[in-house]
């Protein structure tokens, strides 16, 4: 599916602005506010701050992005991956980490003390890697 589809898909009109913000979160991924206004601007220096904010919050509103928060530094990221998946982080660096049976055991945790898994909305497990595991491992 091209941008436009995805966009319209969401039901925002497909604007040449918006398409230019959507076409920066594909290549970044993962990015705070600065990185993506700089990324954009690079693309179309007409895109205005206050242009880039509102598409952002807009499209978190479709469901497009979601917010992320550093667990140490409480800096928010985008995330163009709006399915149910988790986070690892290492120093600045996010990864996606997709585990169903991760997400199903927290299910089934969740519903043993009484939390109907119809009353969750999402489950995302935020991992921080400490400053020495990427020296003695790989991530898989």
């Amino acid at each position: 599916m091209n941008t436009t589809d995805k966009i319209r898909e969401a039901g925002l009109k497909s604007t040449p602005q918006r398409k230019t913000v959507y076409e920066s979160m594909i290549e970044l991924q993962h990015a705070p506010i600065e990185v993506i206004i700089s990324h954009v601007q690079s693309k179309d220096k007409e895109i205005t701050l206050s242009t880039v904010y509102r598409i952002l919050d807009s499209f978190c509103k479709a469901n497009l992005l979601s917010l992320v928060c550093h667990p140490e530094t409480g800096k928010c990221y985008y995330d163009i991956t709006v399915h149910e998946h988790h986070h690892i982080f290492e120093g600045e660096q996010i990864m996606d980490y997709e585990d169903q049976e991760l997400t199903h055991l927290i299910q089934q945790y969740l519903e043993a003390h009484n939390i109907a898994s119809t009353d969750i909305d999402k489950i995302q497990v935020q991992i921080t890697l400490n400053k020495c595991f990427t020296t003695k491992n790989e991530l898989k």
